[in-house]
This record gives structure tokens, C-alpha cells and sequence, in this order.
């Protein structure tokens, strides 16, 4: 009788260990995806109290946002995926939106910042924002790799250096820090002309911009080198474990240059895509634009731990942060609140990141 009366306590221990083991596996879900449930909750939400979310032209206008945001969290995910960041990211992207609008004004617009410059081939300003971008990408790199600075000292540093060469740039030539406008049609038909329009249900249609396509090719240059090159795969070994790589064989000082040398060309595009898409260009062009993009990288997966993270989650994250930017906007919400929940949505997506890695530690 004691060992039968002992099997059934021992098996009703092991039925209350399952139901544990489970509710607790569906708590972890639950707390791990929490962001997008609470995104999903928020979409259906806004939905029913703005008509207008869920239209075509709301989705695209979405989906535009989302294309001139990911050079940007490109660039800048590669730098968490080494445990780090780029706090210079945004001023760069305002340096180099601000060369872009110099060198391709309008030649007859009355305040041409260097009048006597022809109109600049759109190639060459390209390849000039890029180096711009790559030199400061490159600086940041080289003084975390050499010196073992931590990057948010780096970066901040850069930040403000590249500010103020932002400031002097806007003084040039009797500008005395106007706004850069009047850009060459050209220019602005190769950023934000109609690649193609989609018709809507009332009959009219929504031009579809050339820089959507340019972020999509972007994303896939950077999925390549990412997933199939050495460049990629020495770059997770750094962010996993410099010591491990480095004895593994991988010149951990190169890869760190080259991987914020390549987030800094990254910014030099935004900076480009910006420029026009914007139209008029200020000193504080590219403000705060690598909170949005540091907020979509965590949002996507990317792990301030290091040595996780994939192309495809931060295309996702910088969907999601657009999603939830343009509900603002038609909820009314007002810019001020909007900084409080950007801040909250940073917090709330490394808290849970920072979760994973410790259960699975």
C-alpha cells in the first residue's frame, strides 16, 4: 500500500513540476515578445480610432519612412553587434545631408551657397558622402580598437567634433547658417521622384519614392556581407568574444576599423537620401537620428551583448518603430509624449534583451 500511495505522490509531483514547467515556458514567451504584443494591441487600438491607419496611403507612407530610416540602423547595428554603439551617427548623417544640398543646388536658385559651382554630377556627391561617412566611421573605429576606448566615450567625442564642423560648414561663404535649399530637380527626382504608384480604393494612387528601392538594395548588400562573406562571420566572432577570435585567428583591430568604417558610409547615404527627401536642410538635420535607430535595432533583435542580430530584424525593428511613430501622429499624441515613449520603448526592448541573455546564461 506505502508504494502505491508513494507512485501516486510521485506522480502528482511530476504533474505539478509539467504544469509549472509550462506556465512558466509561457510566461517566458509572453515576457520575451511582450513588445510586439503590446504593438499589436497598440496597431489594433489606433485602428479603430483613426480610420485612415490602415489605408494604402498610410501603409506606404509607412513603408517610405522605414526606407529613409535603414542605412542609418544598418550602419549602426553592425557597432551593437560588437557590444557597442555610435552616438555620432545622426551628426554625420546632417554633415554629409548638409554636402549633399551644397553641391547639388539649383544653379540658378538666388542663395546658392557656392554660386559658382556647377551643378555636381549625382555620382560624385555620392562617392563624396560616403568617404565623408567612411572617415568618420574610420576614426571612431580606430581609436576603439587601438586604445580599447569604450565607443560611447569615442562616438560622443566624434559627435561633438562633427557637430561643430556641421555648424562651420553652414557659415561658408556668406551662408551664416541659412538653410540649404533649392535643390536641383534632378537631384530630387532621383531621391524622392515616383518609382511607380499603387491605386487606392477612392481612386486615386500613392506615388511609391526611388529611395524605397535604394534602401531595398541595401538591405540585401548588407544581408550578403553580413551572412556570406569572412568580413561578416569575424565580425559575430569579435562581438561574441574578442580574446576567443583573436586567438582564433581573426584580426579583431581590422574587423572593429572596418565595421565602423562601413556604418559610417551607411550614414553618409542617409545623409544623402535626407537631403532630398527633406528639401531644406539645417544645422539640426540628422538630430537624435541614431536614437531611432539604436530603438529599431534592439526592437529587431540585435543584442547589446554582442555577436547576435540579423539583417532581417533590424529591417523589422525599423518597421515596427515607424508603425508606431505614424500611430502617434494620428492619435494626436504631441511631440514632447513622443520623446517619453521613445525613451520607454528603448528601455522596455534592452530590458527584455538583457533577460534573454541572462536565462540563457
Amino acid at each position: 500500500m506505502n508504494v502505491i500511495a508513494n507512485m501516486k505522490h510521485g506522480w502528482a509531483e511530476f504533474q505539478a513540476m509539467n504544469a509549472k514547467d509550462k506556465r512558466s515556458k509561457v510566461i517566458d514567451v509572453l515576457l520575451n515578445n511582450a513588445i510586439y504584443i503590446l504593438l499589436i494591441i497598440f496597431v489594433i487600438f489606433t485602428s479603430t480610432r483613426n480610420a485612415n491607419f490602415l489605408t494604402m496611403s498610410s501603409l506606404i507612407n509607412i513603408i517610405s519612412l522605414a526606407a529613409s530610416s535603414l542605412p542609418i540602423a544598418l550602419g549602426i547595428g553592425g557597432c551593437i553587434v560588437l557590444t557597442g554603439t555610435d552616438l555620432s551617427a545622426g551628426r554625420v548623417v546632417g554633415l554629409t545631408a548638409a554636402l549633399s544640398a551644397a553641391m547639388l543646388q539649383a544653379t540658378d536658385w538666388a542663395n546658392k551657397m557656392f554660386d559658382t559651382l556647377p551643378e555636381m554630377p549625382i555620382p560624385v556627391v555620392i562617392l563624396m558622402v560616403i568617404l565623408v561617412g567612411g572617415i568618420v566611421g574610420l576614426v571612431n573605429g580606430f581609436f576603439v580598437a587601438k586604445f580599447s576606448l569604450h565607443p560611447f566615450i569615442v562616438t560622443l567625442a566624434t559627435q561633438l567634433i562633427v557637430y561643430g564642423i556641421l555648424l562651420e560648414f553652414y557659415m561658408l561663404n556668406g551662408n551664416n547658417g541659412q538653410p540649404l535649399s533649392g535643390l536641383s530637380d534632378t537631384y530630387r527626382n532621383f531621391i524622392t521622384g515616383t518609382m511607380f504608384s499603387i491605386p487606392t480604393a477612392s481612386g486615386n494612387s500613392v506615388a511609391v519614392p526611388w529611395y524605397v528601392l535604394y534602401a531595398l538594395i541595401l538591405v540585401v548588400v548588407m544581408w550578403f556581407i553580413w551572412n556570406k562573406t569572412t568580413f561578416g562571420k569575424n565580425m559575430f566572432a569579435v562581438g561574441s568574444n574578442p580574446e576567443a577570435a583573436n586567438v582564433s585567428g581573426v584580426n579583431v583591430f581590422m574587423t572593429t576599423m572596418l565595421v565602423h568604417t562601413l556604418a559610417g558610409c551607411m550614414y553618409g547615404i542617409e545623409g544623402f537620401i535626407e537631403s532630398a527627401r527633406i528639401a531644406s536642410n539645417t544645422a539640426n538635420t540628422g538630430l537624435n537620428y541614431e536614437s531611432d535607430a539604436i530603438a529599431a535595432c534592439v526592437i529587431g533583435g540585435v543584442s547589446f551583448v554582442g555577436g547576435t542580430g540579423k539583417i532581417s530584424g533590424i529591417v523589422l525593428g525599423v518597421f515596427l518603430l515607424r508603425i508606431i511613430f505614424v500611430a502617434l501622429n494620428m492619435l494626436s499624441i504631441s511631440g514632447n509624449t513622443q520623446y517619453i515613449i521613445k525613451g520607454l520603448i528603448i528601455l522596455i526592448a534592452c530590458s527584455i534583451d538583457m533577460r534573454k541573455y541572462l536565462v540563457k546564461k
